[in-house]
């Protein structure tokens, strides 16, 4: 598949603190690409570089064909970029929003206004642009950013927190209009914490702690290598209970969090669900509670890391 953005080996530093260790993406044309991974683990930072934001220390980065470092005006030429955080635009309308951000991609002047209706079309919004910016909702604000992202026709579009602060409603909207992109032949790069965003909206994903990429692949084939099902046991003796587990021919593998629970990724929950509660008492291990579910990506995260993305993002 042909790179539409590509790093090997990115590193950025800030003092003391690495926040891009050796990054290595992949983003093939036409792909949702998702960044997944904890606040703090260096998604925007990533970004700040593939938009020629911010100078990478170390490693190379392309987009679009082209060197972030030595052709910083191509690269700009080609991209559409939505910040985390929805920009301040005042008293203007969203019309005037759009139509000074179409002068500042120096779009000719003549085409300004076509331009602006097309891509206000695009994400829904033409039907309120010429109602004041502060009258908008948080999801109405997203997608005029959306909307000026798009306005030089970009090959690749980068997001960074797409539905950041978004309801539920708000944010599957924008959603929709990001597959919509895709069936034109953009690329998008997408940056999340969102697990369910991930899961539903790309195609393939990496997932990234501490600046480095922990893995990379398409969300169903990520799930499925952790196991068919996860069993999650709350018990008041975990290292009875593991050390009894492990070696089962039911268990592929063991992981306990910070949680206190175990988390016991098996083939089939039917099997191991009775042979597990015979072994409890066997050892001695009572079990407060047993639940079972699918493998989830905060599995995946769980698997690789030692620690759930959801604990992540509630101390961040």
């Amino acid at each position: 598949m042909t790179a539409v953005i590509e790093a090997e080996g990115l590193v950025r530093s800030f003092g003391p603190h690495r926040a891009v260790d050796q990054l290595d993406l992949h983003v093939g044309r036409g792909e949702i690409f998702g960044l997944l991974g904890p606040n703090g683990a260096g998604k925007t930072t990533t970004i700040r570089m593939l938009t020629t934001l911010l100078a990478p220390q170390a490693g190379v980065a392309r987009v679009c064909g082209f060197d972030v470092m030595r052709q910083p005006g191509e690269v700009r030429r080609r991209i559409g970029h939505v910040m985390q955080l929805v920009a301040w635009r005042g008293l203007l309308t969203g019309r005037e929003c759009v139509e000074i951000e179409a002068s500042l991609y120096h779009i000719p002047r003549p085409r300004v206004r076509k331009r602006a209706e097309e891509v206000l079309d695009l994400v829904g919004m033409l039907p309120h642009a010429d109602r004041l910016w502060t009258e908008y909702s948080g999801g109405m604000k997203k997608r005029l950013d959306l909307a000026c992202g798009l306005l030089n026709y970009p090959e690749a579009l980068i997001l960074d927190e797409p539905s950041l602060g978004l309801d539920v409603q708000s944010r599957h909207g924008v959603w929709e209009y990001i597959r919509s992109l895709q069936q034109e032949g953009v690329t998008v790069l997408i940056a999340t914490n969102y697990l369910d965003e991930a899961d539903r909206l790309c195609n393939r994903l990496t997932i990234i702690d501490h600046g480095r990429a922990v893995v990379t692949g398409a969300p169903s084939d990520l799930k499925r290598s952790v196991g068919g099902d996860v069993v999650q046991v709350m018990t008041d003796a975990p290292q009875r209970l593991r050390a009894a587990v492990e070696g089962q021919p039911w268990a592929k593998s063991i992981i306990e969090p910070d949680d206190g629970q175990l988390h016991i990724y098996v083939e089939d929950a039917s099997v191991a669900l009775p042979a597990l509660m015979q072994l409890g008492v066997e050892r001695d291990a009572r079990m407060e509670r047993v639940t079972y579910s699918q493998p989830t990506l905060d599995d995946v995260f769980l698997m690789h890391t030692g620690r759930e993305l959801r604990d992540q993002e509630a101390v961040a």
